[in-house]
Parts: structure tokens; C-alpha cells; sequence
């Protein structure tokens, strides 16, 4: 799971799809990053940590890394939340990308529509409220099209 900063949205959607993974029965193992580097180190943005323990989930261990080249040697897929976020994971994997295995989060709901998942940043807490709704439904959709396969995101 990538965005920008890896403190507001990419948090929520390693929690959210590590639970539904591990309520599945899954043994996934979900991570996230962020194509800026600007928080390295930093734990997610407190309005996500408060959103993400309201819907009974604790991201408050997570702490923030930049993506690097390297995950796609790592991960079996890798889920960009906006479309911006695909251009610099494209940037910075140079020879390395795989666009097999790297998209855009919303198309796992919406096929080719490629949609973003808004940043809440600079808003409300509702705004991170609309997001985890967004993530959830994604990762609702990818434990139901990925869940039941053997190869999983093969």
C-alpha cells in the first residue's frame, strides 16, 4: 500500500487489509510505504490512528518508510491509492517496475477507472472517515478476488 507521505492513507489500508487478511484466515503480510520520504519514521497521522481504532483497528505501531525500488522484489503486489502515487512508483523503480504488479488500489472495485483515494491531509476528520470507507471497500474486494486462490496475487 503506497502514498505520499505513508501517514494518512497508506497507513489505514496496511491495517485494514492485514485484518480483513487475518480475519480470513490469510496468512498475508501487509505492508505500506510512501513515495516522498518527507515522515520516515513518524507513525501515522493521528486523525488515521483515531478513524482506524474507531472501526477497531490499531495502526499506532506502524511508522513510516519510503518505497524503494527494491519492494518489487518483495511484495506480490503493490497498491498505489492514487494516480499520482503510480507515476512516482514508476519514477523511482526505474527498470524494476512491473506493472503487473503494481496499480491503483480502487481499481480492485472499480476496474479501469482509475480512481484515487482522495489525501485527507489538510481536511477534517471526516475526511479521513470517507477515506477508510474507500480502503475498506477496496480491501473488502481484494479479500474476495484474491483470498480463495492458492497463488493468491499470482
Amino acid at each position: 500500500m503506497v502514498c505520499l507521505g505513508n501517514i494518512c492513507r497508506s497507513p489505514l489500508a496496511e491495517g485494514i487489509l492485514q485484518e480483513k487478511a487475518f480475519k480470513a484466515g490469510l496468512n498475508w503480510s501487509v505492508e505500506s510505504a510512501g513515495t516522498n520520504g518527507y515522515h520516515t519514521g513518524e507513525p501515522p497521522h493521528p486523525l488515521s490512528q483515531k478513524v482506524a481504532r474507531s472501526n477497531g483497528i490499531d495502526i499506532s505501531h506502524q511508522r513510516s518508510r519510503r518505497f524503494k525500488a527494491d519492494d518489487f522484489e518483495m511484495y506480490d503486489k503493490i497498491y498505489a491509492l492514487a494516480g499520482d502515487v503510480l507515476d512516482e512508483i514508476k519514477y523511482i523503480a526505474g527498470h524494476r517496475f512491473d506493472a503487473k504488479k503494481a496499480v491503483l488500489l480502487m481499481n480492485e472495485l472499480h476496474p479501469g477507472k482509475d480512481l484515487d483515494v482522495p489525501d485527507p491531509w489538510y481536511g477534517p476528520e471526516r475526511g479521513y472517515q470517507e477515506v477508510f470507507k474507500l480502503i475498506d471497500n477496496a480491501c473488502e474486494e481484494i479479500i474476495r478476488n484474491y483470498g480463495r486462490s492458492p497463488q493468491n496475487f499470482h
